[in-house]
């Protein structure tokens, strides 16, 4: 969160706002530890009031507002509430990509979460269309090795298998690991969450 934002009113007011924004960011913070600690439901309600306090306080665009509106969206998937999140996520690409631009790394963050939440609602043509967009935007915009392009493309991958297109899956999925090992190395993180994708869906076996 940003803390560098100031008041037009008096010193007193200034410092007042300035301590209240250092509140906020250390309760948005706590909210993802309840998240984390897989409390969505504590966490929604406190990411819910640092939300509506940005907002009045900093503005409806402001970074700090849209990234804890993210939060706020996301998390609402967590706790099961998927048709009201993905409007929420929906609302939030087209928030950040009027504010920042369709193909900021920013927007392209919740534009890939969409995808995931239009997948776990059985919205899979969507997803599919979702996810290869963000893939194609990510590779463009961060290249095919980047972490955040190949975690995209993970969910390409998840999202033509939920979609019945296996063979396709596994093609996705073999093109990323490929670039992930020559990128990364076979112990990265990015690389072993691909191969445990495969693994999971039954495209291919890790070996022990």
């Amino acid at each position: 969160m940003d803390t560098g934002a100031s008041s037009a009113g008096s010193p007193r007011r200034a410092d007042s706002s300035d301590e209240e924004i250092w509140d906020l960011a250390a309760a948005n913070a706590h909210a993802a530890d309840l998240l984390a600690e897989g409390r969505p439901a504590d966490a929604l309600e406190r990411f819910h009031m640092v939300h509506d306090r940005c907002r009045a306080l900093l503005g409806g665009r402001h970074p700090a507002t849209l990234t804890v509106g993210g939060n706020v969206a996301v998390t609402t998937v967590s706790a099961g509430k998927r048709r009201p999140g993905v409007a929420l996520l929906e609302a939030c690409v087209t928030e950040r990509a009027e504010t920042w631009g369709d193909e900021d790394p920013r927007t392209l963050t919740a534009r890939d979460a969409l995808a995931v939440a239009h997948r776990l609602a059985g919205n899979v043509d969507e997803a599919v269309e979702l996810s290869a967009l963000v893939t194609a935007q990510r590779t463009r915009v961060l290249g095919p090795h980047a972490p955040d392009t190949l975690t995209s493309r993970m969910g390409l991958v998840h999202a033509k298998a939920a979609a019945g297109d296996f063979d396709e899956a596994a093609a996705v999925l073999a093109a990323a690991l490929v670039d992930a090992e020559l990128a990364h190395g076979r112990r990265h993180p990015n690389t072993r969450s691909l191969r445990e994708c495969g693994e999971h869906l039954g495209l291919l076996h890790l070996d022990r």
